[in-house]
Parts: C-alpha cells; structure tokens; sequence
C-alpha cells in the first residue's frame, strides 16, 4: 500500500482535504497534472465560514496579510449590498484574495503536515476493490500505478474519479454564458468599483490590485454563445463597449474566459473507497463566489471522517454522514445560485423584481438572512438521535472567549489548531476531574465563559467536532451528566475507559 489516501485533483479543495488528513495522522498523497499552482484564480472571495474554518487550523493569519477585507457582498448584484459586518462571527468580513494565493498558502500547509504531492502527473484509471484503489497515473516517465485505502476525487466538473465511481451527476445543462476576464482598465480611477444590470446585460468590475481588473459580464448578444468557444480580444472589448458606452482603457489582458450556468450535483459522494468532494461533487454559476469557499468546508467535513475510518476509531455510520450531512446544504447551495442568475435577466419583470429585493433586504433581518446563507454561517447539521438532546447539538461552533482553569483567556478556536476533537467543560462549580481516555484524538478543556453567551449559558459540557460543528452539549440541569458525558463520547469517538 503506498498511501492510505490519494486525492486526485490539487486546487484549494485537494490541498484542504490533504492537510486535513496528514494532521490526523493519515498518510495522503495528491496527484496534479499542472506543473505549478494555476496563475489565473476563478475564485476571488473567501467567506466568513471559510476565514471561521482556517482560523480554527491557525491559517488565517497567513491569509489576511495577503488579502483585502470587505465588509459587504451581493445577491444577484442587487443594488442594496449585502452587510457582513452584522454576522455574529469574530470573521464578519469576506476576504478579497485570488484563488492563487489561497492555494499556496493551502499546499504550504500540506507539505508543512508532510503530504506527497505529485506535480506533473495525471490519474488515467481507477481500479477499487474490497481492500483499497489502485490508480494508474501519466507522468514525464510514463505509467506507473500506485494504491491507496481510499481515493478521493477533488479533480472539479469533469471528474475521473466520479466517472470511475459510476456516480451520476444530475441537473441541468447551461442556458447561457458569461465572459470573465483580467485586464488593465486605464481609463478607471485606481480600486473603482462597477456593478449594473442594463437591457444590455450585466457587467461586475471589481479591482484584484492597483494595476488589474476583474471584468464579468453577461452580454444579451453574446450569452448563447457555447462555452467551448474561445473569447477573443475583440469580443472582449466590444462587449465591455455595449455595455458601458467606451472600452475604459482596456489593455494587457492577461486571461479570458467563457463559463455557463450548468447546475448538477453527484447522486452520492460516496461508492465505498471512492469519494468526491469540490466541484467532482457539484457545479453551478459562481453567483456570490460561493464554489471554492464550499468545497474547503466539504473538506473539513471529510477529513476528519475519513482520517477516524483509516485509524479504526470512528464508529461505522461516521463516514457515510459525509453525504448525509453535506448533500441537503450543497442542494441549497444550487438552488440559491439559480435563483440569483434568474435575477440576471434583464426582461421588464425582473427587472422590476429586482427593484423590490433591493428594497426588501434594506430590512436588516431580511439581509443577515441572505449575508448568512451567501457566507455559510447558517449552515447547520441534523442533530444526532442518539446523542442527548440539546439545541446547540449539530450547530456552528462559535469562536467563544474561554477562561481555562489555569486562569488565562483564550480564543476558542485556538483550541481546534491540532484538528482533534474538544471536550469542554463549562461547569465551573466541579471540583474534580475526569480524564477520559479514547482511541481518538480527544482533549479536554475545562473553562468558564469570559463573555456572557446566551446560548451557552446552562452548558455543562459540549463535544466539539474537529470540523468545528458541535456533536452534543448536556444542559446544566442533567441530573446524571458524567452517565451522559460518557455515553455521548461513546457514541462520537469509539471505545472509552474513564477515571474519576
């Protein structure tokens, strides 16, 4: 066996999903045929719950000093702007940063945790059988095969991996196109801002840094165009033209690009060692730049499931809790983008629509609603039958300020740097303690609250999951909480033997 896991596929989602793995403790390795990571970045928006999940890995840092806080997004490009800033998270921004950058500082990461990356090498054939996959991959010096206990697809729209799985991929195909490109707009103040919906079509321009533009457009002439075929320079051009009345300097276009707005999903995101995740999973129209951010939280999900498979300590119904959990999310996920590209219609009654939305979502209720469903953190997971009943049980994990018995203060998310599962004990009044031993990784923190949080405030004790989403809390009012306790990590992390 060379590796326990293979990714095919090294973008964002490969390299999340990698690192995840090698911090449990899983030897991975990711197959990508570019040579170097992609200078040219679909992906531009990194969002709240995605800043929230490489915060609790200690990568956000890392990103912040290369990217541009922004306190407000969009649906649909409506003029009333999402606010961010009035989400409840610590990350109530999004971060401008082209996909490039965010890749490095993920592949970084991986080699940091030890994964083997193959660069210049593509998957051509999968072969799985009940013991593990072999792959057969092309390389400088030809074939050679290698073979894993589990393989997992992060190899985007076209998927090998979910062609081999014999996964379906349903949906609809594409009734329009866009154009993206990168250029020089000289006639542009520096870092302006364009974003309009005429009979024309629509345009977004938005500045990447002081020289560059990002230029996404949805020309009435040109959306039936297939996205097969090549944009040129001068249909470049003459469409920012249409639109905007002059071609505003446009010079030293440095990458083009035709996309459409096929909405498909994967049937399954698992046939027995064979999983997907990213865009081999799902695709859609980037409306709210959305794809990239949810395919690094499908890897957060993932890895620790898989990494507790391989180990031997997660319980059997952990693994397939991946589609379960993910499916219904990434389903809202395509049914919001397709709500938003049918507001990109410029007929008179949508039109007229869209005039309405932007005076609804003024309402500042109506507008975190949206902020929060654009951004991820209202994501949420079913709560566990088995486990004792609670309403924080599935939901996102705060980044709580804690007093930890020791007597220092620190930020929650500290906690989850080692990707292991967190035990907290809020129940300031217990003299004692347990020391719970599991065969996963568990640690157990005991705290106080350093800032009042309804929420939580008859918490006893939460388990949180290393994806950051909490498996159960048990109430202050449980007359057997230690019972309770034991029962749930049980349940969560395999065997337990505990001492009092």
């Amino acid at each position: 066996m060379n590796y326990e896991v293979i990714l095919i596929g090294g973008g964002p989602v490969g390299m999340m999903l990698a690192g995840e793995l090698a911090l449990a403790g899983v030897k991975a390795c990711v197959i990508e045929r570019l040579k170097e990571t992609n200078p040219y970045s679909r992906a531009l928006t990194v969002h709240p719950r995605t800043l929230e999940i490489l915060d609790m890995r200690g990568l956000k840092a890392n990103l912040m000093s290369k990217g541009r806080p922004l306190s407000r997004g969009h649906f649909a490009g409506l003029d009333t702007p999402l606010d961010f800033s009035m989400l409840d998270s610590t990350s109530n921004y999004t971060l401008f940063l082209p996909q490039t950058e965010t890749e490095k500082v993920l592949e970084a990461w991986a080699d940091e945790q030890e994964v083997t990356v193959l660069r210049g090498f593509e998957a051509v054939a999968l072969n799985q059988d009940e013991d593990g996959v072999d792959v057969i991959i092309e390389g400088p010096d030809g074939k050679s095969t290698l073979r894993a206990l589990y393989v997992v697809g992060t190899d985007g729209a076209r998927s090998m991996v979910r062609k081999h799985a014999g996964i379906t991929f349903e949906g609809s195909d594409a009734t329009f196109t866009a154009i993206l490109g990168d250029a020089v707009l000289s006639d542009l103040s520096p870092m302006s801002v364009i974003s309009q919906i005429t009979d024309q079509g629509l345009i977004s321009i938005m500045p990447i840094n002081e020289q560059f533009y990002r230029v996404l457009m949805i020309d009435m002439e040109r959306r039936n165009v297939s996205k097969d075929e090549a944009v040129t320079l001068e249909e470049f051009r003459s469409s920012i033209i249409r639109m905007t009345g002059s071609d505003l300097g446009l010079s030293d276009v440095r990458w083009l690009s035709r996309f459409g707005n096929a909405t498909r999903q994967a049937g399954h995101y698992r046939n027995n060692r064979l999983l997907l995740a990213g865009d081999s999973a799902h695709i859609h129209f980037p409306a709210g730049g959305q794809g990239m951010n949810v395919g690094l939280q499908e890897a957060m999900n993932l890895g620790w499931k898989l990494a507790g498979a391989i180990k031997g300590w997660a319980p059997d119904w952990l693994l397939d809790s991946y589609h379960t959990e993910r499916f219904p999310w990434n389903t809202a996920l395509l049914r919001n983008t397709e709500v938003q590209t049918l507001l990109m219609d410029v007929t008179p009654p949508i039109m007229e629509l869209r005039k309405m939305l932007a005076q609804l979502i003024r309402i500042p209720e109506a507008n975190v609603q949206l902020a929060a469903q654009i951004s991820a953190l209202d994501v949420h997971y079913a709560s566990d039958a088995k486990s004792p009943s609670h309403p924080l049980n599935g939901q996102r994990f705060k980044d709580l300020r804690l007093k930890l018995r020791e007597g220092h203060t620190i930020d929650a998310y500290q906690l989850l740097h080692h990707g292991e599962f967190v035990l907290l004990h809020l129940n300031g009044n217990e003299q004692h303690t347990l020391s719970w031993k599991t065969n996963s990784p568990l640690q157990v923190v005991y705290a106080t609250l350093a800032e009042f949080e309804p929420a939580w405030s008859d918490v006893h004790t939460a388990l949180i999951r290393p994806d950051g989403h909490i498996a159960w809390a048990v109430s202050l009012s449980n007359s057997v909480p230690v019972q309770t306790i034991k029962e749930g990590i049980a349940r969560w992390c395999g065997s337990i033997e505990n001492e009092g």
